[in-house]
């Protein structure tokens, strides 16, 4: 490709679909994986919600593994635009037959029954196709199928499928695929009816594009970003990708912090923070789908400003704070300064989130409580994010960070004015509790009312205190 990257558009989407090279080219750049494979008659690609909940979409990419392996990672096709995929492998399900004998996975599914209507099974079979390859694997990981919904309730005899399953044969094609390096993410320009994509590949060049295009759209996973393409039928006339900028990818623990860089797919920092980090070892879990997580980032997480972002709590009770980029370097913002409104962030014009800050030593008690309708893959009615350091029974300090009762995620700061100095107690974390009742004004909506938010304020203090009561018992 010639040229500085944005001087000079003119290359088509190149990746390689089921073992083979394909091109694109005139495609709107707001087009997602899914529909582009749906329109070349790839139709075993499903689309049920269109946002990331179903798993109907399912196809596996080959990327590698926070612990330096490449492996096949499941991710929603709906949810990621077709020209991200440059350069890159996916695999659907109609690639995973070999021929018209029927792969491990998909004869297991034929054995036990693992299909009722049919519509979910392609985005099972990519799903449990991906855990059979998974390095190391012994038995099942139920977790792997997570984003995935039956709607017949069939549920039963697709475990059944996937716990049958045994080892990859000696001669496994896909088996031997990840024996070698996934494909490196090159920087991407294209352009196609005035719409126009770039994926830089450094941060230096994505701040230079940003200058000369400070109203471009910022695309990290995706997760979010491109529900407004299918559900809002949004349509940007410059969208920059991150996936492949190298500086938003580092993970580093140093003396005084760690950083996370804010393109690290949440995934990766699930198993970079196990066993090390225990309010990101509760939130992560019940962050969305592993289908999501493999996509999903802290930087677009924080950067859409959702009040009910489950990402902005855990890290608030951590006194985190964000590494902005700008054409005028860097500056650090407390994330508890970092919301300026409902939807709105300290972020100005032509600058991005390149990493997240978390201080050391961390918190001796951590707490993450997530109240939903459902407990994994829902949308919180009230989230809350606790840290207590206690000297003896009184409180040296606290942090209290809360997900859907503001217009933005929040900290409860009288609380904790309430809280810290005072003898830990049951008396003081009432008078906390109705500090925070007090200090925050939650709404109704459709997922819960003012009243019962209101009341979660408290009691989810009440929680955090018998919590930690029960861990100092048994030390």
């Amino acid at each position: 490709m010639r040229g500085r990257l944005g001087d000079e558009l003119m290359a088509p989407i190149s990746f390689t679909l089921n073992g083979e090279r394909v091109s694109a080219e005139g495609i709107d750049p707001n087009t997602t994986l899914l529909a582009f494979l749906r329109e070349r008659g790839m139709t075993g690609t499903k689309e049920g919600c269109a946002e990331g909940e179903c798993g109907a979409c399912a196809v596996a990419l080959v990327r590698r593994h926070a612990d330096g392996t490449t492996r096949y990672e499941p991710i929603n096709s709906c949810l990621v635009l077709l020209p991200a995929v440059a350069d890159q492998e996916v695999v659907t399900v109609e690639g995973i037959a070999q021929g018209d004998k029927l792969h491990p996975v998909q004869q297991a599914m034929v054995e036990q029954g693992g299909s009722q209507c049919g519509y979910c099974t392609p985005g099972f079979v990519v799903s449990l196709f991906a855990e059979y390859y998974r390095p190391g694997r012994e038995g099942f990981n139920a977790e792997s199928i997570g984003g995935n919904l039956c709607r017949c309730t069939g549920y039963r005899p697709i475990r059944d499928a996937a716990t049958g399953l045994g080892k990859p044969a000696a001669d496994d094609a896909f088996a031997k695929r990840l024996q070698n390096d996934p494909p490196t993410l090159k920087s991407v320009e294209y352009e196609t009816d005035g719409r126009r994509f770039f994926r830089p590949t450094t941060l230096e060049q994505t701040v230079g594009l940003l200058a000369k295009e400070p109203g471009a759209q910022l695309v990290a996973g995706g997760t979010d970003v491109v529900v407004d393409v299918n559900q809002k039928h949004s349509r940007f006339d410059c969208i920059v990708s991150l996936e492949a900028v190298e500086e938003l990818h580092r993970f580093d623990w140093r003396d005084d912090a760690l950083e996370i860089g804010a393109g690290v797919p949440l995934a990766e920092v699930e198993d970079r923070v196990a066993g090390k980090l225990p309010m990101l070892e509760q939130l992560l879990p019940l962050f969305s789908s592993r289908l999501i997580r493999n996509r999903a980032t802290f930087g677009g997480n924080l950067a859409t400003a959702s009040p009910i972002g489950d990402g902005a709590p855990a890290l608030l009770a951590l006194d985190a704070e964000v590494v902005i980029a700008g054409a005028g370097g860097e500056r650090s913002v407390p994330l508890a300064e970092f919301f300026t409104g409902y939807r709105k962030t300290a972020l100005a014009a032509g600058e991005l989130i390149a990493r997240v800050r978390i201080p050391l030593p961390l918190p001796a008690h951590m707490r993450f409580y997530k109240l939903s309708k459902r407990e994994l893959d829902d949308i919180s009615t009230v989230a809350g994010a606790f840290s207590i350091d206690l000297h003896g029974d009184t409180v040296k300090r606290a942090r209290l960070g809360y997900g859907g009762v503001a217009a933005t995620p929040i900290r409860a700061v009288a609380a904790e004015r309430v809280l810290e100095g005072a003898r830990w107690d049951e008396a003081t974390v009432t008078r906390a509790a109705e500090a925070a009742q007090t200090e925050l004004t939650p709404i109704s909506d459709h997922r819960g009312s003012q009243a019962y938010r209101h009341a979660m304020l408290g009691s989810l203090l009440h929680k955090l205190y018998a919590d930690i009561e029960a861990e100092r018992g048994e030390r």
